[in-house]
Protein backbone atom coordinates (compact mmCIF):
# COMPACT_ATOMS: atom_id res chain seq x y z
CA UNK A 1 0.00 0.00 0.00
CA UNK A 2 1.02 3.12 -0.70
CA UNK A 3 1.03 6.70 1.61
CA UNK A 4 -2.03 8.73 0.58
CA UNK A 5 -0.59 12.21 -0.62
CA UNK A 6 -2.16 14.00 2.50
CA UNK A 7 -4.30 17.06 1.59
CA UNK A 8 -3.40 20.56 2.81
CA UNK A 9 -5.16 22.44 5.89
CA UNK A 10 -5.39 25.52 7.74
CA UNK A 11 -4.06 24.58 10.97
CA UNK A 12 -1.69 22.54 9.62
CA UNK A 13 -3.88 19.06 10.41
CA UNK A 14 -3.11 16.43 8.06
CA UNK A 15 -6.50 15.10 5.55
CA UNK A 16 -7.33 13.12 3.15
CA UNK A 17 -9.63 12.63 0.55
CA UNK A 18 -11.94 9.79 -0.26
CA UNK A 19 -10.37 8.81 -3.28
CA UNK A 20 -6.98 9.08 -1.75
CA UNK A 21 -7.84 6.86 1.03
CA UNK A 22 -9.93 4.29 -1.47
CA UNK A 23 -6.35 3.74 -3.13
CA UNK A 24 -4.66 3.66 0.14
CA UNK A 25 -7.31 0.60 1.51
CA UNK A 26 -8.25 -0.58 -2.38
CA UNK A 27 -11.73 0.12 -1.51
CA UNK A 28 -14.42 1.85 -3.60
CA UNK A 29 -15.36 5.47 -2.94
CA UNK A 30 -18.97 3.91 -2.24
CA UNK A 31 -17.86 1.77 0.33
CA UNK A 32 -16.60 3.95 2.17
CA UNK A 33 -19.26 6.10 2.16
CA UNK A 34 -21.55 3.26 3.33
CA UNK A 35 -19.11 2.98 6.55
CA UNK A 36 -19.95 6.85 7.10
CA UNK A 37 -23.61 5.69 6.76
CA UNK A 38 -23.03 2.83 9.59
CA UNK A 39 -21.27 5.67 11.72
CA UNK A 40 -17.88 4.30 11.46
CA UNK A 41 -16.61 7.54 9.72
CA UNK A 42 -16.98 11.44 10.08
CA UNK A 43 -15.71 13.53 7.74
CA UNK A 44 -15.78 17.26 7.74
CA UNK A 45 -17.09 19.02 4.64
CA UNK A 46 -15.12 21.72 2.37
CA UNK A 47 -18.45 22.30 0.19
CA UNK A 48 -19.49 19.18 -1.32
CA UNK A 49 -15.90 17.54 -0.76
CA UNK A 50 -15.62 14.94 2.21
CA UNK A 51 -12.20 16.10 4.25
CA UNK A 52 -11.32 12.30 6.34
CA UNK A 53 -8.97 13.30 9.24
CA UNK A 54 -6.48 11.10 10.81
CA UNK A 55 -8.54 9.31 12.87
CA UNK A 56 -11.16 8.82 9.83
CA UNK A 57 -7.79 6.92 8.43
CA UNK A 58 -7.47 5.02 11.63
CA UNK A 59 -10.41 3.82 11.39
CA UNK A 60 -10.53 3.00 8.08
CA UNK A 61 -7.48 1.16 8.69
CA UNK A 62 -8.93 -0.93 11.50
CA UNK A 63 -12.35 -2.18 9.50
CA UNK A 64 -9.93 -3.47 6.59
CA UNK A 65 -7.88 -4.92 9.20
CA UNK A 66 -10.90 -6.55 10.91
CA UNK A 67 -12.40 -7.57 7.17
CA UNK A 68 -8.91 -9.55 6.65
CA UNK A 69 -9.08 -10.82 10.36
CA UNK A 70 -12.72 -12.29 9.33
CA UNK A 71 -14.55 -9.45 11.83
CA UNK A 72 -18.10 -8.41 11.22
CA UNK A 73 -19.05 -5.08 10.48
CA UNK A 74 -20.31 -4.84 13.74
CA UNK A 75 -17.18 -6.43 15.54
CA UNK A 76 -15.26 -3.65 14.02
CA UNK A 77 -17.60 -0.81 15.44
CA UNK A 78 -17.15 -2.32 18.52
CA UNK A 79 -13.67 -2.27 18.80
CA UNK A 80 -13.42 1.32 17.13
CA UNK A 81 -15.63 2.43 20.31
CA UNK A 82 -13.92 0.71 23.09
CA UNK A 83 -11.22 2.80 22.35
CA UNK A 84 -9.69 4.37 24.83
CA UNK A 85 -5.72 5.89 25.46
CA UNK A 86 -6.20 6.58 29.30
CA UNK A 87 -6.78 3.14 29.79
CA UNK A 88 -3.83 1.78 27.37
CA UNK A 89 -6.89 0.75 25.48
CA UNK A 90 -6.95 -2.81 27.40
CA UNK A 91 -10.79 -2.87 26.95
CA UNK A 92 -10.52 -2.97 23.32
CA UNK A 93 -7.09 -5.42 23.09
CA UNK A 94 -8.92 -7.65 24.96
CA UNK A 95 -11.90 -7.28 22.87
CA UNK A 96 -9.59 -7.72 20.13
CA UNK A 97 -8.10 -11.12 21.53
CA UNK A 98 -11.35 -12.62 21.92
CA UNK A 99 -12.72 -11.60 18.09
CA UNK A 100 -9.74 -12.95 16.76
CA UNK A 101 -10.60 -16.05 18.90
CA UNK A 102 -13.78 -16.36 17.86
CA UNK A 103 -12.66 -15.96 14.06
CA UNK A 104 -10.33 -18.77 14.88
CA UNK A 105 -12.48 -21.11 16.24
CA UNK A 106 -15.32 -19.99 13.09
CA UNK A 107 -12.78 -20.53 10.38
CA UNK A 108 -11.55 -24.23 12.25
CA UNK A 109 -15.25 -25.06 12.18
CA UNK A 110 -15.17 -24.18 8.09
CA UNK A 111 -12.41 -25.66 7.28
CA UNK A 112 -13.58 -29.33 9.03
CA UNK A 113 -16.72 -28.67 7.14
CA UNK A 114 -14.78 -28.06 3.87
CA UNK A 115 -12.94 -31.73 4.57
CA UNK A 116 -15.78 -33.54 5.11
CA UNK A 117 -17.41 -32.06 2.22
CA UNK A 118 -14.59 -32.46 0.04
CA UNK A 119 -14.68 -36.53 1.68
CA UNK A 120 -18.49 -36.14 0.45
CA UNK A 121 -18.10 -35.15 -3.11
CA UNK A 122 -14.95 -37.71 -3.65
CA UNK A 123 -17.20 -40.71 -2.78
CA UNK A 124 -20.23 -38.96 -4.63
CA UNK A 125 -17.81 -39.22 -7.66
CA UNK A 126 -16.39 -42.82 -6.77
CA UNK A 127 -20.03 -43.87 -6.93
CA UNK A 128 -20.75 -41.81 -10.20
CA UNK A 129 -17.49 -43.43 -11.89
CA UNK A 130 -18.93 -46.98 -11.18
CA UNK A 131 -22.48 -46.21 -12.29
CA UNK A 132 -20.66 -45.25 -15.36
CA UNK A 133 -18.25 -48.01 -16.10
CA UNK A 134 -21.59 -50.86 -15.04
CA UNK A 135 -23.68 -49.29 -17.62
CA UNK A 136 -20.42 -50.37 -20.15
CA UNK A 137 -21.01 -53.54 -19.50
Amino acid sequence: MSKPRAMSRKMSETTFTISQLAREFDLTPRAIRFYEDQGLLSPKRNGLQRVYSKKDRVHLKLIARGKRLGLSLAESKDLIALYDPQSRNKKQLQAMLDAIDTSSMRLEQQLNDIRIMKGELAEARKRCLEALQERKR
